[in-house]
Formats: C-alpha cells, structure tokens, sequence
C-alpha cells in the first residue's frame, strides 16, 4: 500500500512539473510578441480595424477615409461630428506610428539574423573590415547604417563649398559691375563738365559782344516771390522761365491729352444716345453696338495713356484709373435722359411762352377793335 501511494505521488508530481513547464513556456512566448495597450485597442476599435495588428497601410488609410466622409466638419453629411472626427484623427495616426513601430522592429531583427548567418558562413571573421572602407564598429547592419550616415555628411559637407564657391564668383563679379558703373559715371561727369564749360564759354562770348546790355530788366532786382519764402530763389526762376515760355511737364501734357480725349468719347456716346427714339428700332440697336464698339477700341488706347501718366506723375494721389466701357455707357444713357426731359421742359416752357403773346396779341386786338368801334360810332353820331 505504501509503495502504490508513493508511484502515486511521484507521478502526480511529474505530471505537475510538466503543466508548469507548458505555462511557463505558453507565457514566455506571449511576452515576446508584440503587446499592445488599451489605449491602442481602443484606437483600432475606433477606426473598426482588428487589433491583433495584421492590418495594411492601404486597409488602415481606407478605413480613416470612409470614417472622415461620415464625420468631417465640412463633408455635409447628417453625421458630422468635429469631437469625434478628432478621435477618429488621433486613433489614425496612432495605429499609423504603431504599425511603422512594428515594421522597424521587424525589420532590424531581420537584417540582424541575415549577418549573424553570413557572418556563420566559411570567410574568415576580419574579412568584414574590408568593406565600408574600414569605418564603424558592431554588426554590419550598424556598420553600414554608420557609413551611410559618413556618406550624408561628406555630401553635406561638398554642397556647402559649391556654394561658398559660387557666392565667392557672384562676388568677384558684381565688382566688375560696380567697376564698370564706377567707369561709365566718370565718363558721364566729365560729358556734364564739357558741356557746362562750353555753356559757360558761350555766355562770357555774349557778355563780351554785348548781348545782355539793352535788357528791360538790366539793373533792377529781380521779382520777389511771396507764396513761398523757402523755396529756392533760383529754382523758382527756373521755373518761372520755363513757364514764360511755354514749358510744361511731360504729366501735365498726357493728363491734359487724357481729359481731351475722355470729352470727346462722352460726348459721342451722348449724342449717339441722344439720337436714339424712345422705343429702339433694331437700326438705331445696330447703329449703336457700332458705335459702342468703336469707342471701346478708343478706351482701350486711352487705357494705355492712363498706365503711362500713372508711371510719370509726381504724386500718388493724381494717379487715375482705367476707364470702362459699361461705366460710360451707363453715364451716357442718364446723360441722354437727363437731356431729354430738358428738351421737353424747354419746349413746353416755349410753347407757354407762344401761348402767352398769342393771348396779349389778342387782348391788344380787341382793345384796338374797341377804340376804333367806339370811335366810329361817335363819328356817326356827330354827322
């Protein structure tokens, strides 16, 4: 009896250390998979996705698109929601760094098992320092991702002195430019000199011949300006003179062409509307698109003068704007209303005025009629 209890006991405990050793196995192989958190659960539960991981990057984008159609602000559906249109985001671009985690991980162990089999092979152990040009250390997985890095470096490092070189020759070359202007503003000055000197050889000719002896104005001081005492007596002068004669600046001369040729459009768009009956004829129609074309031609030259005037004026504020076709129209169709019912009062106005004599004439008529009756009756009556 107390033999069978013992192979009892012993059997029971063999049996009991193999579960333990099956559990204890079942459990090492779990925590070396991939664990994943509750948070990131929740995250593939949001965007309706298996959480074990065996999700795509096209299933995972896919699923993202047709939850973002359903609840984006600005998609218009009845669902929309912006709070859980944010959650959908967060749960995306988490699964997203999960899944590249996982893939990198993956990856390196790969690579890492790859070495440790080449590196088994039948080549002698320092034959891998031959490669990468004997740079870094480790693993030739390391080894190459330390030389790769050296790589970027040395080409980083080569771009930096193209560029200093091209900065260096866009240096030297912009003072050959500034030695070229320096050049061409000495010649410039000494053109100006040259004429001044011959300008001032000319007057001291006239002064010796006399020229400026028999002036009106020989002797006397010269006129005083008073609406501005700071301004510089002798451009002032200046200007004055070339006022005298007749000079006028180059923007004063196309402000003055643009206002002459924008009286002239206005006023045959007035009288082409002016011409027209009330109730337009299809011949007064076609008369006018001729004529609304023909002026468009015209605004689209003035339009021109205008850009140019814009670009020679003093002052921002006499710059002016284009003119437009629909504008003028529009102001001569009221400018041709406005006249006709000026015509009409006029004539209405005349033909008070015609009523009025032709009463007074009647009234003088009847006046004579009755002195010379009266008259005549008294001669009758006398004889």
């Amino acid at each position: 009896m107390s033999f069978t209890l013992r192979l009892l006991v012993s059997c029971g405990a063999c049996y009991h250390g193999r579960l333990l050793l099956i559990w204890s196995q079942s459990v090492r192989s779990l925590s070396s998979g991939p664990r994943i958190s509750c948070s990131l659960r929740e995250s593939y539960r949001l965007l309706q996705l298996p959480d074990e991981g065996s999700s795509s990057p096209v299933q995972v984008k896919e699923a993202y698109l047709r939850l973002a159609k359903l609840y984006h602000p600005d998609s218009g559906a009845p669902t929309a929601d912006a709070v859980l249109f944010a959650r959908v985001e967060e749960a995306y671009r988490a699964v997203l760094a999960h899944q590249s985690k996982v893939k990198q991980l993956s990856g390196e162990k790969e690579a890492e098992d790859e070495d440790e089999d080449k590196s088994r092979g039948a080549a002698l152990q320092h034959r891998h320092y031959l490669s990468y040009e004997g740079v870094g250390t480790g693993t030739p997985s390391q080894r190459e991702r330390q030389y790769r890095q050296i790589r970027v470096d040395r080409a980083s490092e080569q771009v930096l002195n193209y560029r200093q070189l091209e900065h260096e020759r866009a240096a030297a070359g912009e003072g050959a430019l500034v030695e070229r202007d320096m050049r061409q503003r000495s010649r410039k000055i000494k053109i100006t000199q040259a004429v001044e000197r011959l300008v001032e050889d000319l007057i001291q000719e006239s002064m010796a011949r006399g020229d400026f002896r028999n002036l009106s104005g020989a002797g006397k001081p010269l006129n005083k300006f008073e609406h501005n005492p700071y301004a510089d007596p002798m451009t002032h002068n200046l200007n004055r003179i070339l006022i005298d004669n007749g000079y006028q600046p180059p923007w004063v001369v196309t402000q003055r062409d643009i206002r002459e040729a924008t009286a002239q459009i206005r006023n045959r768009l007035l009288d082409g509307r002016a011409r027209l009956s009330d109730p337009v004829t299809p011949r007064e129609s076609r008369e006018w698109e001729e004529l609304c074309a023909s002026v468009e031609e015209e605004l689209v030259k003035l339009n021109k003068l205008v850009d140019n005037y814009n670009l020679i004026v003093p002052m921002l504020s006499m710059q002016m704007v284009h003119f437009s076709l629909s504008r003028e129209i529009e102001c001569a169709v009221k400018g041709a209303r406005q006249r006709r019912l000026q015509q009409q009062t006029e004539r209405e106005r005349e033909r008070e005025r015609r009523k009025e004599e032709k009463k007074r004439a009647n009234a003088a008529a009847m006046t004579k009629n009755r002195k010379h009756g009266l008259v005549s009756w008294m001669q009758n009556l006398l004889r």
